[in-house]
This record gives structure tokens, C-alpha cells and sequence, in this order.
């Protein structure tokens, strides 16, 4: 069950990525770290996701946490997710963070690269 707060929200950060996120800033001992998703020109469909570890909260950062770790977006990022849902998921091609993404027309076999 979500609260109006995270429902409010642009983006979801769900339960399954929040938990990893939690596991991997354990296991790097630094509990400042935080995971930044952003969107950059590029790939086979015109831009890309990404995912990095970020210490710190730049100005005009979106901020969700869930579950005591925190998602960062940028402002540029944020109006090409809008609406989108950032997960994470384990089978047997590997594990891997991923963003469900309405705004996304075409998307490319990888899942990392989107057209709008």
C-alpha cells in the first residue's frame, strides 16, 4: 500500500529497487550514497538511461526515498520520466535497474535506450 505522499509523486521507485539500492550502500559502507537516474543522448533509439551512486543532492534534484534510501532525478531527466516507474529485477539474463517508461514510443531490444 503506498501513501498519498508517494503516490503524489512523478516517479515510482519501487519496493525491489529500493531494497537493492539498501543492499548495495551496505555493502559499500558509505550510507550517504544515493541512486541518481538520469536520461543522456545516445544508444540505438536516441537517449539512454542511466544509474549512478551519488553522494550529494544538487539543486533542482527530485528526492524520493522509500524504505530509507533515496532516488535522485535531475530536472532535465525528470521530464522524460515523468510518470515512469524505476525497478529492479533478477533472472536468469542477469540482474539489473530498469525504468518502465509511459512517456518512452520506442524502445530498443536492450531496454536502456528510448525515442519519445
Amino acid at each position: 500500500m503506498s501513501s498519498a505522499a508517494e503516490q503524489a509523486m512523478p516517479i515510482e521507485f519501487t519496493e525491489q529497487a529500493a531494497s537493492k539500492v539498501g543492499k548495495l550502500i551496505a555493502e559499500e559502507e558509505n550510507p550517504n550514497l544515493k541512486l541518481r537516474v538520469y536520461v543522456t543522448g545516445g544508444g540505438c533509439s536516441g537517449f539512454q538511461y542511466g544509474f549512478t551512486f551519488d553522494e550529494k543532492k544538487n539543486p533542482g534534484d527530485m528526492e524520493i526515498e522509500k524504505n530509507g534510501v533515496t532516488l535522485l532525478v535531475d530536472p532535465m531527466s525528470l521530464q522524460y520520466l515523468m510518470g515512469g516507474v524505476v525497478s529492479y529485477e533478477e533472472g536468469l539474463q542477469g540482474s539489473r535497474f530498469f525504468v518502465d517508461n509511459p512517456n518512452a514510443t520506442t524502445t530498443c531490444g536492450c531496454g536502456s535506450s528510448f525515442s519519445v
